[in-house]
This record gives C-alpha cells, structure tokens and sequence, in this order.
C-alpha cells in the first residue's frame, strides 16, 4: 500500500490489521491539559498510544522561548521508542478531527527524516466509518532508542527570522481577529510579524473537516503567495503547532511546503525591540 501523508480511516484500518504502523492520538486541550488524555483512556482507536502536546511533543518552556519549543531531539527520540515506534515502522497520528494537532507530529517525524501520515478526520472519521474503539491503555513493547537527526533546513528560528525577514514570506495560521490584533485571547500581544499573510489553518478544512482537495489547496496557495516562491514560506501561528497544518497542506497540493517558524508569534514578542503589526498585512 502506498502510504500518503493523508490516510482515510479505511487505509488505517488496514494498517492497523497488517501491524505495519503505529497508531499516536494528539488529541489535547489546552484549556485542561489532563481532559485529553482520560479521553484516550476511554475510547480510542485500536492500539492507539497517545502523544501529549506539552510532555511529548514539546519541550519546557523557557524565558525565550514561545508556548511549544521544540523537543529535545534525544527526549523525543526516547519517546517514539517508548511507544514502540522504529524504523520499520508507519507512524500515522490523529486528533479529534481538523488535524491541528496531529500535524505537529507528522512535521516533527518528518523534521527528523521520518515519514508519517494524519488520519483524515481524526478520531471522529473513524467512528463515521463504523469502526470500533478500545479503551484503556495498550499494551506496547517498548524498542531500542534510535537517535534521530535533525534536518535543519526544515526549521527557522527567531534569529534567522529576523535577520531574513525581508526575504521570506510569513504564512500566518491564526484566526483573522488574532492576525489583525483584533483580539487576542491567548498572547500577551496583539498583531503579527511585519509582511505575514494571514491563511487560517481552518482554511485548509471541508465543511466536514476533511482536508480539501489538492487541487482546490494548490489553487489557493497560489491565490494567496501571488508571485512568491513557494520555497520562501515560513510558517508561524501562536506557538508553532497549528502552522504546520497549512505547512502540510502546502505539501498535499504538491507545492514546495517551505519551512516552519517553530517559536512564533508567543516567541516572536518575548523581545519588545522586534516590531510588530497589528492591522491587514500585504496580501495576494
């Protein structure tokens, strides 16, 4: 079977009876950190381990540092080797259903030389499709470490960004109202970074949220980088998860997806000396 980067819940199923892959729930709350996971403990899809956006996907954060750094290479190394991942092995990761939260790991398993796929739909695809769940915890045998490397053309940090900025193109993930410092609920500023274009990430989504064909992304894509190179994007949000859904879009419409910003905007202003915008930027 060739494994896409987006799987519908059948070609998971399929995974799942072959034993060729392992199964990561993403589902989190960021409200209530703790909901998500007695959620995956009472219903999830088979085999299903799950990933915490904070412990797992992400290291602590710092002074510096925005809402979700990066995990250490060797701690998430530790990790995929604990849920019983190696390199033989598929990892495929879902959510509850937009896939914001399941892209981070197929971005960091893919930062890291890896490939993955996101269940189309989440969690709730999966039940459309009259699947069954499982609850509790299962049982996994746990692998030898394999220490990956990072590929470091992937990722841009704060420095890099704004000795750069001038050449790139920020593709920004929030909600309009959060870009154009209308409100901002979760940040202690409003606006974004100087020249972003602002492409919600729900914007990616069908009214089912499914991600949309990619013939419809590439066409959007395009509308809104005008004659910018698909290769200068770097993609931002709040704090470096939900960017990689418009970073993986760009890659199901067959675009050069570009590079993420993993700080973003809650790193982006720990600096007050960086400047900031807080009204439309240049668009399409």
């Amino acid at each position: 079977m060739n494994k896409s980067i987006l799987l519908p819940a059948d070609q998971l199923s399929e995974l799942i009876q072959r034993g060729d892959c392992v199964t990561v729930d993403c589902r989190f709350d960021f409200s209530d950190p703790d909901k998500a996971r007695s959620d995956w403990l009472a219903a999830h899809i088979p085999g299903a381990v799950y990933a915490d956006m904070d412990k797992d996907l992400a290291a602590p954060i710092e002074d510096h540092t925005g809402r979700h750094p990066l995990p250490d290479t060797g701690d998430f190394s530790n990790y995929l080797a604990s849920i019983g991942w190696h390199t033989g092995k598929h990892l495929v990761a879902y959510d509850a259903g937009s896939g914001a939260l399941a892209v981070r790991l197929w971005w960091l398993m893919r930062y890291l030389g890896k490939p993955a796929s996101v269940l189309d739909g989440g969690i709730e695809a999966w039940k459309q499709a009259g699947y069954k769940l499982e609850s509790g915890e299962p049982e996994v045998q746990a692998n030898p470490v394999e220490m990956l490397v990072p590929e470091d053309d992937m990722a841009l940090d704060t420095e890099q960004l704004v000795i750069h900025l001038d050449e790139v193109t920020v593709v920004d993930a929030r909600s309009e109202e959060r870009f154009t410092g209308e409100r901002e609920h979760l940040d202690s500023k409003a606006g974004h970074i100087p020249g972003s274009l602002n492409r919600p990430y729900d914007s990616n989504l069908t009214g089912d949220i499914r991600f949309k064909s990619a013939t419809e992304l590439r066409s959007e894509f395009e509308q809104l980088l005008g004659n910018r190179e698909p290769s200068g994007v770097v993609h931002s949000c709040g704090s470096g998860v939900t960017a990689c859904h418009n970073l993986f879009a760009m890659e199901l419409a067959g675009l050069e997806p570009g590079r993420l910003y993993p700080g973003s905007w809650s790193e982006w202003i720990r600096d007050p000396s960086r400047p900031i915008e807080s009204r439309p930027s240049r668009s399409a």
